[in-house]
């Protein structure tokens, strides 16, 4: 059996599924649930100075559904906790005295002064947690405070607060990282000069949902008016994963433990951020979604697909697709696929012509006799993937891959071998041209 015990810079924890700062976290009762549940670990809701915050008493989420209701993503305007900062700090020291084996992260968000965190830092410490997490990465509301995204935006401000915090603080500091920049290497590059043990991301990506066409009003709204809020869920997984490969990649911060956040539902979305750098996992959308009790399904399909794959823990899948990312100018020009349609599959819906017509290739004729079929015309497909993209069955349509040798009916010419005459390969970027 696979070992999902996990050690994620420098907290141990039974497996690697953390709950993530957000209102799953937000109490005691939440988290004690949660650890009845299964959960490894969690990062409670993100603390600050009192008085307290106060949130607005109405819609705070809003959700993006397909057609058939499934959430797609999930936008929130809540802010930071709203319950007071000594009744949260009893609520952790009891939490943790109670699962000792369970990971205990607090989140922290106060303005970007060396005093605030002087200050929070010892009481936090006191409550026997394992870390704190820097939230910054909030794109609404706290960021309008000087605090959230407006930090994370800045590197220099980054490297500041991290080297306060692991000045006055001798807990493990993982820096939240915002998806709301240009380059995420940026930030992680800072996090690490500032002396983080390690970075998570992604938080929130700043967004408006929609818009209430029989009011003309944003969603969520209270009363007349809305603001931007935090995008998440499965749509946001993409983007998440992108930037967690970024940072893994990254010579400079190629050994920087990362937490991977964004859109995680099931344990082969795990594996995938796991297979690109992640050391362990948060969700959030998909336990306000589906329950707590999601996490069993992950740890099985996790351990079982570990087991399957010959991996005895999680490190060992860790950055195991890394290797396959290159940047454009480094792929193989000389590889050829091209799709091929499974008849005794097909159901004869013709989408797969409909946009190859309308807007590929035209390599898919359209005939009848009887009934419709549907045929890839090998000397026109590009082997662009549209077609496979949009069959509603699964392995239907699939992609065959040209041996070396064959002839590609669209040029003309042999299929030469992977790598051949790769010094003037166009897309070798030291090949000489003329």
């Amino acid at each position: 059996m696979a070992d999902l015990a996990s050690t994620f810079a420098g907290i141990r924890s039974p497996n690697p599924f953390w709950l993530a700062s957000a209102p799953p976290t937000d109490k005691e009762y939440n988290v004690l649930r949660a650890f009845e549940a299964g959960w490894g670990g969690v990062v409670w809701k993100t603390l600050g100075e009192d008085p307290p915050i106060v949130n607005v008493s109405g819609p705070r989420y809003a959700a993006l559904h397909s057609g058939d209701r499934h959430l797609i993503g999930f936008n929130n305007i809540e802010l930071i906790t709203d319950r007071p900062l000594a009744l949260n700090l009893e609520e952790i020291r009891r939490v943790k005295r109670h699962w000792p084996d369970r990971a205990v992260v607090v989140s922290l968000m106060v303005p970007c002064e060396e005093a605030s965190w002087k200050r929070i830092l010892p009481m936090v410490e006191d409550t026997g947690c394992d870390g704190v997490e820097l939230n910054f990465g909030c794109p609404h509301g706290m960021s309008e405070r000087g605090m959230g995204a407006a930090v994370g935006q800045v590197p220099e401000y980054i490297e500041m607060v991290t080297r306060w915090c692991k000045h006055y603080s001798k807990l493990q500091v993982i820096v939240k990282l915002t998806p709301n920049i240009t380059d995420i290497r940026q930030p992680a590059r800072a996090a690490k000069r500032g002396g983080a043990d390690a970075v998570s991301l992604i938080n929130t990506i700043n967004s408006i949902i929609g818009v209430d066409l029989d009011n003309l009003l944003i969603n969520p709204h209270t009363g007349a008016t809305g603001s931007h809020g935090g995008y998440c869920g499965p749509a946001v997984k993409p983007i998440a994963q992108n930037m967690v490969a970024e940072i893994a990649r990254d010579s400079e911060t190629a050994r920087l433990p990362i937490s991977g956040i964004g859109g995680i539902t099931t344990w082969k979305d795990a594996a995938e951020f796991i297979a690109l750098g992640a050391g362990n996992l948060q969700v959030c959308t998909a336990v306000m979604t589906y329950g707590f009790r999601i996490v069993q399904d992950m740890i099985d399909g996790l351990s079982n697909y570990l087991d399957a794959k010959g991996f005895a823990s999680v490190d060992a899948l860790r950055g195991r697709a890394l290797p396959s990312i290159v940047d454009w100018n480094q792929l193989n020009l000389n590889h050829i696929d091209k799709a091929v349609i499974d008849q005794a599959l097909c159901i004869q819906c013709g989408r797969c012509h409909v946009v190859c017509e309308d807007t590929s290739h035209q390599a898919i004729t359209a005939t009848q006799d009887g009934k419709r079929h549907f045929e890839v015309m090998e000397e026109e497909c590009v082997g662009c993937n549209l077609c496979v993209s949009v069959c509603p069955v699964p392995e239907c349509i699939t992609l065959k891959t040209l041996a070396p040798g064959q002839v590609d009916k669209r040029t003309g010419k042999l299929v030469p071998s992977e790598y051949a005459n790769w010094t003037t390969h166009p897309n070798n970027p030291s090949a000489v041209t003329a």
